[in-house]
């Protein structure tokens, strides 16, 4: 026998039936550290994206053919001609990033993200900010209104970012051709390469890829090989929460070293060539 509509309105944390206690909550360890850290590195990352990506300037090495990733691809006419791979056709104005086409759906990659907004959930959208405390919204509509309803786009973000991927992992390889001939190797290729490296676990390791691989299936038995993916993917998984912090700071990091390089502060330190 179904409740009575009236006890299933009165549902909640507002609910007439809840405990009337003045305290938001009865937790007494520092539930607030969390979301308060989360929101700090957000907030960093943020910033320093948006002003990097703004900047317009010291994101190519021309002597070693360093590419930072948040300018890649390079597709503006203000672009270094050797950095724009994949041609010129964005108008060069100071309010549209060089490389316009890749950040918003990374963006919106990164945005719609199962961690993420888990993360985000908690701490932006504060629904709820910690387990056991009550969060401030009157009415919950799950991800069917706008905005939430954008979380449902996100296996088509994911198609995006692998081709972004692929073109951040070309980068990473034709930096070690030097553009005055000859092949060579400095601590900015190994940035690179890590940097990509990691960005394809954290990619790789996303739901929507799980799914792909092994989503749908009715008898693993008949696919070996869907399902042998879908196994390590789902190891890969495990820490997506972790790959998604770490790919925060490495694309910081590898961003700072292009930029310093370009902008004269130090040298490439040389292992070949």
């Amino acid at each position: 026998m179904s409740a009575p509509t009236a006890d299933r309105k009165a549902t909640g944390v507002f609910s007439p039936g809840r405990a009337q206690i003045r305290q938001r909550t009865l937790r007494t360890d520092n539930w607030l550290k969390s979301p308060i850290l989360i929101d700090l590195g957000f907030a960093a990352f943020i910033i320093y994206a948006t002003v990097r990506a703004f900047m317009q300037d010291h994101y190519y090495v021309e002597k070693y053919g360093y590419l930072t990733p948040f300018y890649s691809p390079c597709v503006s006419t203000g672009c270094v001609p050797e950095a724009s791979h994949f041609g010129q056709f964005l108008p060069d104005v100071w309010w549209l990033p060089y490389a316009a086409v890749s950040l918003p759906f990374l963006l919106l990659f990164r945005l719609t993200c199962y961690y993420y907004r888990g993360a985000y959930y908690r701490t932006v959208w504060q629904a709820p900010t910690a387990c056991a405390v009550a969060e401030p919204h009157a009415k919950y509509t799950g991800e069917t209104r706008f905005p939430l309803i954008i979380q449902n786009t996100h296996r088509y973000f994911f198609y995006i970012a692998v081709l972004i991927s692929l073109v951040n992992t070309y980068d990473a390889i034709i930096a070690f051709s030097k553009p005055d001939g000859g092949f060579g190797v400095g601590l900015g290729n190994l940035i690179l390469v890590v940097n990509v490296v990691l960005l394809w676990t954290y990619t790789v390791s996303c739901h929507s890829c799980r799914h792909v691989a092994g989503g749908r299936l009715k008898h693993f038995s008949k696919h070996p090989v869907r399902y042998w993916m879908w196994t390590q993917i789902s190891k890969l998984n495990v820490r997506h929460k972790q790959y998604a912090w770490i790919t925060l700071g490495t694309l910081m990091l590898t961003d700072f070293y292009v930029m310093a390089l370009a902008a004269g502060w130090f040298s490439d330190p040389r292992l070949i060539g």
